[in-house]
């Protein structure tokens, strides 16, 4: 699968049962890279107890979009009708056009689907996702509490309208 955005060298493509380890070991670096530091030891404690991101990849696995490069996982999307559910993109990859790619992939899918504006969430923690988010084009439209991880933190929604 392409977009007329390609990356030179990344290909984008439907998961399959065989990226579970990859994606796993994707969603545990970011994890580690970008929650774990800002978690309350309740909270890691909760999240470690709920079987994430085992429990996500095997109910949504088969909705998932992953980048590769040379035959090697490097990214994944997930979006649902007009939400992306979840990018990600390990540490040691981040800067190569990945994300880039495959935001751009995902709404060109919500596109073509007939989504007029794209959603997003992130937490006000993450300046990195807010600047690349806000580079992309999307703008602020709301906050309120996580409740996802029961910390105290602040989610930021951003959203983008879609032009045909």
């Amino acid at each position: 699968m392409s977009t007329d955005r390609d990356i030179p060298g990344i290909t984008i493509r439907p998961w399959r049962l065989d990226d579970f380890d990859a994606v796993k070991a994707i969603l545990d670096d970011t994890f580690a890279s970008t929650w774990l530091p800002q978690l309350s030891p309740e909270a890691l404690r909760t999240y470690r107890e709920s079987g994430e991101p085992v429990g996500y990849i095997d109910e949504m696995g088969p909705a998932f979009f992953v980048a590769e490069i040379e035959g090697e996982v490097v990214g994944m999307v997930h979006w649902e009708h007009d939400f992306v559910h979840a990018l990600h993109v390990p540490a040691v990859q981040q800067r190569r056009g990945i994300a880039r790619a495959l935001m751009a992939f995902a709404e060109d899918g919500m596109r073509a689907s007939g989504v007029t504006l794209a959603r997003l969430e992130t937490d006000t923690f993450n300046t990195q996702s807010q600047g690349f988010y806000l580079a992309l084009g999307y703008r602020e439209a709301d906050r309120y509490p996580d409740l996802e991880w029961h910390s105290g933190f602040t989610t930021i929604l951003y959203v983008k309208p879609l032009a045909s």
